[in-house]
């Protein structure tokens, strides 16, 4: 079996997602470590006045890229911006584009979503199910497919607590969901909406799961893989230590936590903290391209399903979470922060926010820590339910894949340092 540099060489990959934050890590991955990578296209959405290319000029820009720009100076050569929006008939691609991918693509990496996990259903079916329809349908005309991986998440089967690498069934059809969404008034769509989600806790977990079961049953002789990680935080070592792109989810929280903003934290200690470096899950989505494509004429084109999880291998609790928080910020205080972190007071986060403002508006500046508040407050309330509840996950596909790359050399998967990773 060929290496990983050596599989993509010469290939075309599309990347959808490509200025999410897993889209930009797996992009810069792919072109840092496999230089040999012919071109990669990048479907694009204009937004606030600009253009594909200039988004992605934009984009490439920041630190994240610096290691691949020192590297390889021209790099942005490789980078084929395509205009397209997924919500659109055909994704919005000109009949120009259209022809292009259908006649060079070698991999898709369907990246894009929406990770608002309160997302009014008919939106969250929008891009996470229907826009993977659009993309099943773009690559089923692809004249050099090689393979097709989804990026789904370990939580869209979360009302199981053993959660095998295998796509579940689901007791709804999700064809008749679709005819049935495009009728109905937001109203109706909305009271329907907790029965539909049943134990799950929100539209994005279900619409996940939803798109899983919709490619299985479309992907026809389509080579697919699914990778599915768990909770995505800062890359743990590339292209360097801690770096994110935004505040969503437990980054939002630990920073919140550091600048003494947050106080107290709704979580069972003894729940796992299945929290996976971005790092990890992305070499993990280029080693299962990898592995499927370069396979494809010598096993049977099953769909593999990976668990992209860290709580089977290195079990960290959200007990030891916050003890390393704390441990870290206390002999490293952030910049700027409100008061030092203290998990244990009882004190409200309300009253000093209040307190705070008052101070403010006397001194003539603009309130704002309210506003700080209650965001925090949204974010703590979304992801209660995974800080309370544990998971089992099987990873017998990650391990097959993670001895397949060891036996060849190439990428590092999965041998996470929980306590180094946390207090990163």
């Amino acid at each position: 079996m060929v290496t990983i540099p050596e599989y993509y060489e010469g290939k075309n990959v599309l990347i959808t997602g490509a200025t999410g934050f897993m889209g930009k890590v797996l992009l810069e991955k792919l072109l840092r470590s496999c230089p040999g990578v012919k071109s990669a296209y990048v479907l694009v959405r204009p937004k606030a006045g600009q253009g594909p290319n200039a988004r992605i000029a934009d984009m490439i820009n920041c630190k994240l890229f610096d290691r691949l720009r020192e590297e390889q100076p021209d790099f942005a050569e490789k980078i084929i911006a395509v205009k397209s929006d997924l919500t659109q008939p055909d994704l919005d691609l000109s009949i120009e584009d259209q022809e292009t991918l259908i006649g060079c693509i070698n991999i898709v990496f369907h990246c894009a979503a929406t990770i608002r996990f309160n997302e009014p259903l008919k939106d969250a079916m929008q891009l996470n199910v229907l826009a993977t329809q659009k993309m099943l349908n773009l690559a089923h005309r692809m004249k050099h497919l090689e393979v097709f991986i989804h990026v789904s998440t370990a939580y869209a089967h979360c009302d199981r607590e053993l959660i095998e690498e295998v796509v579940y069934p689901l007791p709804v059809d999700y064809r008749k969901l679709i005819d049935t969404l495009e009728w109905m008034d937001d109203k109706l769509v909305s009271l329907m909406t907790p029965k539909l989600l049943g134990e799950r806790p929100n539209t994005y977990t279900y619409t996940k799961a939803l798109a899983e079961h919709l490619i299985q049953q479309e992907r026809g002789n389509l080579n697919i893989a699914i990778i599915r990680p768990s909770i995505v935080g800062a890359s743990w070592k590339e292209p360097f230590p801690g770096w994110i792109d935004n505040f969503n989810g437990p980054s939002g929280i630990f920073i919140a936590a550091g600048k003494g903003i947050l106080r107290t934290m709704r979580a069972s200690n003894n729940a796992v903290a299945d929290l996976v470096p971005v790092d990890v899950v992305i070499n993990t989505t280029l080693a299962a391209a990898w592995y499927s494509g370069s396979q494809r004429h010598a096993r049977p084109r099953s769909m593999l399903v990976y668990n992209c999880t860290t709580g089977g291998i290195n079990p960290f609790h959200w007990g030891e979470v916050e003890y390393c928080i704390n441990m870290t910020f206390k002999t490293n205080p952030l910049e700027q922060a409100f008061t030092r972190p203290n998990y244990w007071t009882t004190v409200s986060h309300t009253l000093p926010a209040l307190l705070y403002d008052g101070f403010l508006m006397l001194t003539c500046q603009k309130p704002r820590m309210m506003k700080t508040i209650t965001r925090l407050h949204k974010a703590m309330m979304v992801l209660e339910y995974f800080t309370s509840h544990s998971w089992v996950w099987n990873m017998d596909n990650v391990t097959m894949l993670q001895d397949n790359c060891y036996s060849r050399g190439t990428i590092r998967l999965m041998v996470v340092s929980a306590l180094s990773y946390a207090t990163l």
